[in-house]
């Protein structure tokens, strides 16, 4: 990751906080003003600083990650905040709307700033936390490749997405909109859990659900939300390239994309993409909001599971935007029959080894209904880590769910299952498919002696895999008292 680099552009009481914050932070500095005597000054305390025209392009440094313009008149700063922006293309510009803009100032900076601060508002704290934020630097990565796409940008949830995916979608699309960038939320397989339907239906979202085997040959970029590898958990090939991807468990793998923000150490990517929001000064929109709180409350659990600082932070920005009452009603829909019978199946046929359960339901209608019994199982007394796993379409699907456990369960599933389908996803939360006919003429529909054969291959691989499963890197990270933030 490149050290940041910024550049403060004129002066006043602002630019003078600014300089302040940013001396103690990584990174270099540069100051230009036409302020001799404070140049002297500056240059007399270590600062990098010139005498010359903010509007000038001749007196700026090579290369910076941010931009800070910050002098007194509003209408300068417009000229030397669109001078900067030509100038520096892919950096974060924040522009000082001046200590008495006109309106016309004001909207003028919005269309070349990727921040704009008016004197109106609580300026110091805003803007420092803009400007010199140690978030600075994911903040200017995830515009300078969103800049570059030039035309539409899918962004991918993982098939049969969740609310964290969902909602972290929508909020990537909401920040590409912010450089004029269209976006779309995209997704593989179905959403059939109760709770994710309700979502959808009642905060009238707008998803576009792709054809197994989809092209993406109309889309001009790809972003992966909640996952971060093409062709896992998702219906991409394995080879697509892929311009974004961010996720709060960094998969063992290595992973590639031109900007990578993975990071351990917080419940729900909602969270990582409420930062962005706040860091952008983007306020949601009511539906925005309540998706992204609902996001983060399903993947903690309510606050109870791998929570941290940052999403209580996340839900505090949020609670003022959502509305509560369609909150209220997303989380309490109804269970519908075939997740009722799929349950009962899941407990007659289960199969328990220690802390951990594995059962296979048989045929299903509802792949989504394996998902509900994983977790509702998990309540069973003495259980931190679930299997269930049933057929359809001559396919088999699992879902796998963990708590209160060191184990990633996304990373045993994919050695428990790599070999003879796919697998993967968070280290609470997996699943994996296998192509029914790696069994060839074993498999017969409906055929007890084939879901017998079934059973025992799949809890077998499950119940040896945990033997030697790896261990979550937040559980291993949090062992050694540090956070893990995989990013580049």
């Amino acid at each position: 990751m490149s050290r940041p680099s910024r550049l403060v552009l004129g002066w006043s009481p602002v630019a003078r906080e600014v300089v302040r914050s940013a001396r103690t932070r990584p990174g270099t500095l540069h100051v230009v003003s036409e302020a001799r005597s404070r140049v002297d000054s500056l240059r007399d305390d270590g600062v990098d600083a010139r005498v010359g025209d903010p509007t000038d392009p001749e007196t700026y440094p090579d290369d910076v990650t941010t931009v800070v313009v910050a002098g007194t008149d509003g209408e300068r700063n417009r000229v030397a905040a669109e001078v900067a922006r030509e100038q520096f293309s892919d950096a974060l510009v924040v522009a000082y709307a001046g200590d008495d803009p006109h309106e016309e100032t004001v909207a003028a900076l919005d269309a070349v700033a990727d921040r704009v601060v008016d004197p109106h508002g609580s300026v110091a704290r805003a803007f420092l936390d803009t400007a010199t934020g140690e978030t600075v630097t994911r903040v200017t990565r995830l515009l300078r490749v969103l800049r570059t796409i030039d035309g539409t940008l899918a962004v991918v949830m993982h098939d049969n997405p969740d609310p964290d995916a969902i909602a972290s979608a929508l909020a990537l699309v909401r920040i590409a909109d912010l450089v004029g960038i269209d976006a779309v939320p995209c997704y593989f397989g179905e959403v059939s859990h109760q709770e994710n339907r309700a979502l959808i239906n009642l905060l009238d979202l707008s998803l576009r659900n792709l054809e197994p085997g989809a092209t993406m040959d109309e889309y001009d970029g790809i972003a992966l939300v909640d996952h971060s590898r093409p062709g896992v958990n998702d219906g991409l090939a394995p080879d697509t390239r892929v311009d974004i991807a961010i996720d709060h468990h960094p998969p063992r793998a290595p992973v590639e994309a031109r900007c990578l923000d993975l990071r351990s150490g917080v419940g729900a990517t909602s969270t990582l993409l409420t930062e962005y929001l706040r860091r952008l000064r983007i306020e949601p929109d009511t539906t925005l909001a309540t998706a992204l709180l609902f996001g983060i409350r399903i993947d903690t659990k309510d606050f109870s599971r791998e929570v941290s600082n940052a999403d209580f932070e996340a839900a505090s920005f949020l609670s003022p935007y959502v509305d509560h009452s369609a909150l209220d009603r997303i989380e309490a829909p109804s269970m519908g029959p075939e997740v009722l019978d799929t349950l009962a199946r899941a407990i007659r046929n289960r199969e328990v080894r220690g802390d951990a359960l594995a059962t296979n339901v048989g045929e299903i209608a509802d792949r989504d209904a394996l998902a509900q019994a994983a977790d509702r199982l998990l309540d069973m007394e003495g259980v931190r880590l679930t299997l269930v796993y049933g057929y359809r379409d001559d396919t088999l699907y699992a879902s796998g769910r963990a708590r209160g456990t060191a184990v990633d369960l996304g990373e045993t599933l994919r050695d428990a299952f790599g070999s003879i389908g796919s697998a993967g996803g968070h280290a609470d939360m997996a699943g994996a498919q296998v192509d029914l006919g790696v069994w060839d003429a074993a498999y017969v529909e409906g055929d007890d002696e084939f879901e017998e054969l079934v059973t025992e291959v799949m809890n077998a691989r499950f119940f040896e895999t945990l033997e030697t499963a790896p261990a979550s890197l937040s559980s291993v990270h949090s062992e050694l008292g540090f956070e893990y933030p995989f990013e580049r």
